[in-house]
């Protein structure tokens, strides 16, 4: 039995039935699910969470759908990696990396469409329809074409090719819009009234699709035994994502599966290109003034986030930091995870780890904190941002000689450049 008790504006707190609306029709705030956490509470355990399958719908207790057959490409229980080599790099104690490379389609978002494609399902609503700065458009592309659903998506047209690739794959419709991610959001927003019986993940059914974020502090609390971390770094674009996150430890402790109520500090990253959450944080302003992105980070390039304020809000509350980095330092990021972890990023997580570096150098990640960075995409949707900066080590004649000329790895196996490098650190 479902514990969704209905929806929320969170400005005025009118409250409405569980159906496909997004938007207070008194203030025009933004709605969000409730649930009975005394229902949830009498019923979840940790031992029932277990149990389940290892994908988020074992969490389907703190989820607003009820259906035993979700639209489902196995999303989420992505790896929980410890990141000692990145940590001693930084000057950390216990980091961890919260994997999101390894979901279906590469990136967080199949958490977020599963879930809305299966309330859309319930709904009795027919395509599935978005605008996306790409991931969210490769998500949607796939579970509509295992849920046997039309798609139409409406992305950029400067988007990167490998994400218009993923996307087309699937075999639906896409839209390439000339303009920024916020001008086709407000052509999305204009095409929900004309087809109502269409799922917008990001718009009619965003109530919905954003409580699949929470499951990225489900799993992380889980994976740690069932204990919190004490600090998160997470990617901005909306801001969505780092709002539920903040909400799903909370929804933990409320229903009795933390032993104690969390104090998770919550930090947010963003592009120096598009960074108007932490422009107003630095400002100390509660005013997120829209920005015309312009950055290499094209998943987070929004210039006008929905949840931007209430975003900052979380982060303030929460007593956590914001920082934006610039595209070199992005790249930097990337190349840094790649080489400590094995994890590669795409330019988000570049974004998150160059902001995890930056915070960690000044003091606001501390060294006696168990640290999580979400690292949301795969770096193999965005590689032609590094095409400049790696390549080849050497190029040489088919002879023993020239290899020996080109690799040396001295006495105790470390190339001497790398060496050299770690000298000057």
């Amino acid at each position: 039995m479902s514990s969704v008790s209905g929806l929320r504006c969170r400005e005025c707190g009118r409250t409405y039935p569980a159906e496909a609306l997004h938007v207070c029709d008194f203030c025009f705030g933004p709605l969000e699910v409730s649930y009975d956490y005394d229902q949830i509470r009498a019923t979840v355990t940790r031992e029932r969470i277990e149990s389940g399958p290892r994908t988020i719908w074992r969490y389907a207790d703190l989820l607003p759908v009820d259906d035993p057959n979700p639209v489902d490409l196995g999303a989420g229980f992505t790896p929980l990696v410890r990141a000692d080599r990145l940590a001693a790099e930084l000057g950390l104690g216990e980091l961890w990396i919260k994997d999101d490379t390894a979901n279906p389609t590469g990136s967080f978002k199949d958490r977020v469409v599963s879930v809305a494609l299966t309330k859309a399902r319930q709904l009795g609503l027919k395509v599935a329809a978005c605008a996306s700065t790409g991931n969210l458009a490769n998500s949607v592309a796939a579970h509509a074409a295992r849920a046997g659903l039309e798609s139409v998506v409406l992305i950029p047209s400067d988007l990167e090719r490998a994400k218009v690739t993923m996307t087309a794959v699937y075999g639906g419709r896409v839209v390439a819009v000339d303009g920024t991610y916020d001008d086709v959001n407000r052509l999305c927003a204009e095409l929900t009234s004309e087809h109502p019986d269409w799922a917008f993940v990001n718009v009619n059914v965003r109530t919905y699709y954003a409580e699949g974020s929470k499951t990225l502090a489900f799993e992380t609390a889980e994976q740690l035994g069932w204990r919190a971390p004490d600090h998160v770094i997470v990617p901005i674009g909306s801001g969505s994502q780092l709002t539920k996150i903040a909400k799903g430890f909370a929804e933990l402790a409320k229903v009795g599966l933390l032993d104690e109520v969390p104090e998770v500090r919550v930090s947010g990253a963003q592009a120096a290109g598009c960074a108007p959450v932490a422009t107003a944080f630095a400002e100390g302003t509660d005013a997120i003034r829209p920005v015309k992105p312009s950055t290499i980070a094209k998943s987070l390039a929004i210039g006008n986030p929905a949840d931007g304020w209430y975003a900052l809000q979380t982060i303030r509350e929460s007593g956590g930091s914001c920082a934006a980095v610039t595209d070199d330092e992005i790249l930097d990021g990337i190349e840094l995870l790649a080489r400590t972890e094995g994890i590669f990023a795409e330019t988000a997580g570049g974004v998150t780890i160059a902001t995890l570096a930056k915070l960690a150098a000044s003091g606001q990640v501390r060294s006696d904190e168990c640290v999580v960075a979400m690292v949301t995409g795969h770096g193999l949707k965005t590689t032609e941002a590094l095409f400049d900066r790696v390549g080849p080590t050497a190029t040489i004649a088919p002879t023993l000689d020239a290899f020996d000329a080109a690799v040396d790895l001295g006495a105790d196996g470390v190339r001497a450049d790398v060496a050299a490098q770690r000298s000057d650190r």
